[in-house]
């Protein structure tokens, strides 16, 4: 049996998963973001051969095929991570992902190899997206499954906060190197080669933790799911479906909120590149803050009531989001860009303890990954493809905002019908600290 290094305890040891949890996700959200932004600023021209509306829809026609890989992604990871472990599966999603990234970084443009262009990128969007498909499950349990029930909230938050991380991590970078002569040909290639760098930071700090007790206490006793997937279908089918859905008003206004008002900023309203892209990293800087407090706060009030809570004023701020960017006038822009990630973060927050709760430990992997990457394909992926198809055919953001409004009212419904587990169905999954012994640190470290 596995011995721990001395003076080891739990506590020290459920920080160092926590810690890892969120550096993976941060490195490969860095990943992920730095196409949506580049999508929505260069990639029309680069690899599409045209700057008009067309090659937009093109780049984010590509964008939502990254999305769309995403449950596959989640199947095949939760698979292995639901029988294996959770740490293994992290690690190769973060190869996969950060390799993808680099070699985007190397793509000749389609006015050097053609049609060859486009197709590769499609490849690598590919790659990107079963890679981060398969990262959410696995670093989310591995730092929830660590900690007491009563911690699950903000345990689970902290790996999302590799979402506003990585968004202002990547929009930073191209800000820097936005507003040079070379950007267009070589400035936007260099935040993707640079991953290279970041996938070996993750690499050394998911190497050094220990697999979560919850699933070790499985492995050890035998009742490991030998087919997590088909268990999942076949007795959980109504929860994946209300984890995709329930995921809806955070999904679709996220991505409209932080790609497609690049879009809408620089093209619709003239407004500096360089600008929008510095309120967004302002805007989504907070999260780092507020995706946390919110995963805390649903602990001491309840998840759904956060939640519940996020999604209506989402839903209620649709018109004055759009209201706020048309004035033009920079602080006013930058509050409507602050307000609706805020409104995000609320959902965002305890988002991944909502999800994880409606499953077992033998499962979770499985059933939690795919809820919740389905919702990439429905509501994240299309939204800025239907933000600016509307935008192009109406010249005008009121339906935009009704399909905000609609989304909303989607993620209501399936909020309603989401009940977590009883406590005492998985009792055995969230030991406190004070009941969690060596014995079960000890499986961890064999795991």
């Amino acid at each position: 049996m596995s011995t721990l290094p001395a003076g080891a305890n739990r506590r020290a040891l459920k920080r160092r998963a926590v810690v890892a949890s969120t550096v993976g996700t941060t490195i490969e959200w860095y990943d992920f973001f730095l196409y949506n932004t580049a999508a929505a600023l260069v990639f029309g021209p680069l690899f599409f051969g045209t700057s008009s509306v067309g090659g937009v829809l093109a780049s984010f026609s590509l964008q939502f095929v990254g999305f769309a890989a995403r449950p596959i992604g989640a199947a095949i990871f939760g698979h292995f991570g639901d029988r294996i472990g959770r740490k293994y599966s992290l690690v190769a999603t973060l190869l996969l992902m950060g390799g993808a990234t680099v070699l985007i970084g190397f793509l000749p443009s389609y006015e050097t190899i053609g049609v060859w262009a486009p197709i590769l990128l499609t490849v690598l969007r590919v790659v990107q997206g079963i890679g981060v498909g398969g990262e959410w499950g696995g670093s989310v349990l591995m730092a929830m499954e660590w900690g007491h029930r009563r911690q699950r909230g903000l345990l689970a938050a902290w790996p999302q906060t590799g979402v506003p991380l990585g968004l202002v991590t990547g929009t930073v970078v191209l800000y820097l190197f936005s507003d040079t002569a070379s950007f267009l040909t070589f400035g936007w290639r260099i935040p993707f080669i640079a991953s290279v760098l970041l996938i070996a930071v993750g690499l050394w700090v998911r190497l050094s933790v220990l697999e979560s007790p919850a699933f070790a206490q499985i492995k050890t006793a035998g009742k490991v799911v030998k087919m997590p997937l088909v268990d999942t279908l076949k007795t959980q089918w109504r929860d994946v479906l209300k984890a995709m859905f329930v995921r809806t008003a955070e999904q679709a206004p996220f991505y409209i909120f932080t790609s497609f008002v690049l879009t809408y900023g620089v093209k619709q309203l003239k407004l500096p590149q360089t600008e929008m892209l510095g309120y967004l990293a302002i805007a989504g800087s907070l999260g780092i803050v507020s995706v946390p407090f919110f995963g805390w706060l649903s602990d001491r009030i309840g998840r759904r009531l956060v939640y519940g809570a996020g999604v209506v004023l989402t839903g209620l701020y649709a018109f004055p989001y759009f209201a706020l960017l048309n004035t033009r006038a920079g602080g006013l822009v930058l509050l409507g860009m602050v307000l609706g990630l805020i409104f995000h973060d609320m959902m965002y927050g305890p988002q991944a303890a909502l999800i994880s709760e409606s499953f077992g430990t033998g499962i979770r992997y499985t059933g939690a990954g795919l809820g919740y990457q389905l919702a990439s394909v429905t509501a994240g992926g299309p939204a800025p493809l239907i933000a600016t198809a509307i935008l192009a055919g109406t010249g005008s953001t009121t339906w935009i905002s009704i399909y905000i409004i609609i989304c909303a009212f989607v993620s209501l419904g399936a909020l309603v019908l989401m009940h977590p587990r009883p406590p005492e169905a998985d009792e055995a999954d969230f030991a406190s600290e004070d009941e969690a012994g060596q014995d079960t640190i000890r499986g961890a470290a064999q795991a």
